[in-house]
């Protein structure tokens, strides 16, 4: 996919349109967070987020200790 994107001043800050094509192909919508990232010198925007991934190794860890426990519980 090729597509353009223009920055404007907004506020105090800078922003842009993301294209419908990209908003789909990235599956965000209004008010979604992005993570950004620089890598050699290119922008990278992805739906992922560091935090709630740790947040899941986190909790796998748990329910993989306490999975008869879970169990019982969901009864």
């Amino acid at each position: 996919m090729d597509a353009t994107m223009t920055v404007r001043r907004m506020g105090g800050s800078l922003g842009g349109t993301f294209p419908k094509e990209a908003m789909e192909l990235l599956n965000i919508a209004d008010g979604d967070k992005l993570c950004v990232d620089v890598q050699e010198g290119k922008l990278v925007l992805t739906p992922y987020d560091p935090v709630f991934e740790e947040a899941m190794k986190v909790y796998r860890r748990g329910a993989r200790k306490y999975r008869n426990a879970l169990r019982e519980l969901a009864k």
